[in-house]
């Protein structure tokens, strides 16, 4: 159930603090590069779909990668767990460097049609749902427990940043070659991470003292994994908290801030500057804890963050100037990096090694599979009652996800090693 290991050198990756191990920055440039890739990738799918179709048809090649994600994830963590996480990372960067440079290869030589474009996004949900659950528990064998916290503050600024140069990135592949050169861009990206990952060193975790049930086939070990969560003092509480936020978020930062700027006159201008002020908050977030490494006492934090952020969550869909949207949205941005990246050093450090794949591949479930169906609720309820009501519930929901790490006594009182 491990990598085959490479041996670590005298001063180990639990002697030194993350920001300074060469092992963990060879990672975080892996990351890197590989989710600059994603970038570069999707504006480059998105724009390959709207010149071979229809927008509906380009809207439905966009989302097809969404229904294996959300199937196959639960799965992709048994995998993960099974295999390694090192090993399934590099496996799934190859196969997707190897889909993309094909498909940039097939439309520089024809031009096929929506087909091969539907074929990649199936395939990129495929392997995102092994993928994904693999680079969640990848960390934890990289580092000491008392550095995932830095390690979770370094991962949300290499995303902040991917975030930020790909889509430009893909744009300037496009004007350059057009799309089988934006795609031939995102496979080189990608393939600069699989190297890096092969020399990346990995070591055993020493197991938790907790209960280790395990099954002979994928569905015995999917389902001790799912009991395994659902009888930790932590781990079940956090992932409640968690679907909590989630579902909360997901529908006013996504299409209701799309709906607030068009009600409130401020436009595609505004919307980004909102957003902008969103991924600055995010991004101090990720800096404060690559720079602290630890926060003390993480459960209370957690709450106390998920409270707050709810709060304004709920402010930003009364704020009528978009300067004072551009601020609550850095707040919403700050607090909820915040709350996120301790919940998943939390993750990392209680869950048993064994199911750190699984453990993972839960929470994408929740974050990734099933919060984005909110979406569409919540755009019918502006429609029905307005913008002002929506946001005021999903403020609810996202703080009942604070009270819940207020109120267990096990999550509450959780800490990250220091």
């Amino acid at each position: 159930m491990t990598d085959t290991l490479i041996p670590a050198p005298a001063a180990t990756a639990a002697d030194a603090p993350a920001h300074r191990d060469p092992n963990v920055l060879r990672w975080l440039a892996a990351y890197t590069s590989s989710m600059l890739g994603d970038g570069v990738y999707y504006l480059a799918l998105s724009w390959a779909a709207v010149q071979a179709g229809s927008p509906a048809q380009a809207g439905l090649v966009m989302s097809a990668s969404a229904l294996p994600r959300a199937v196959l994830m639960l799965g992709g963590g048994v995998i993960a767990d099974r295999l390694g996480p090192r090993r399934v990372v590099i496996g799934s960067d190859a196969v997707r460097c190897a889909a993309v440079l094909a498909v940039a290869a097939l439309l520089f030589l024809t031009t096929p049609g929506l087909w091969p474009l539907a074929l990649l996004a199936l395939v990129f949900g495929t392997v995102d749902a092994v993928f994904m659950p693999a680079v969640g528990a990848l960390p934890a064998r990289l580092t000491g427990k008392g550095q995932l916290a830095r390690v979770q503050g370094m991962r949300g600024l290499a995303i902040r940043f991917s975030n930020v140069l790909g889509a430009p990135l893909g744009g300037l592949g496009v004007a350059v070659g057009g799309a089988s050169a934006a795609f031939a861009l995102a496979g080189l990206l990608i393939a600069v991470s699989v190297p890096l990952l092969i020399s990346v060193r990995v070591r055993d975790l020493p197991a938790d003292d907790a209960p280790r049930p395990g099954g002979t086939t994928a569905l015995g070990d999917l389902a001790a994994g799912l009991r395994y969560i659902r009888h930790h003092r932590v781990l079940a509480p956090l992932m409640l908290a968690i679907a909590l936020g989630d579902f909360g978020f997901v529908g006013p930062l996504n299409v209701g801030l799309t709906l607030l700027a068009d009600r409130r006159g401020w436009g595609a201008s505004g919307m980004g500057w909102v957003l902008a002020g969103f991924g600055v908050g995010a991004g101090a977030a990720a800096l404060l804890l690559a720079v602290r490494g630890r926060v003390p006492r993480a459960g209370v934090v957690i709450g106390c963050a998920c409270t707050a952020g709810s709060v304004a969550i709920g402010a930003l869909g009364f704020v009528p100037a978009l300067t004072g949207a551009v601020v609550v949205a850095a707040l919403v941005g700050l607090l909820a990096g915040l709350s996120g990246a301790l919940c998943g050093a939390l993750l990392q450090t209680c869950a048993d090694p064994a199911y750190l794949g699984r453990v993972t591949a839960v929470a994408g479930l929740v974050s990734l599979g099933l919060a984005p169906l909110s979406m569409p609720f919540a755009a019918a309820a502006i429609g029905t009652w307005g913008l002002g009501p929506v946001y005021v519930v999903s403020a609810v929901v996202c703080g009942l996800g604070g009270v819940v790490a207020l109120a267990v006594p096990g999550l509450r009182r959780a800490e990250l090693p220091g």
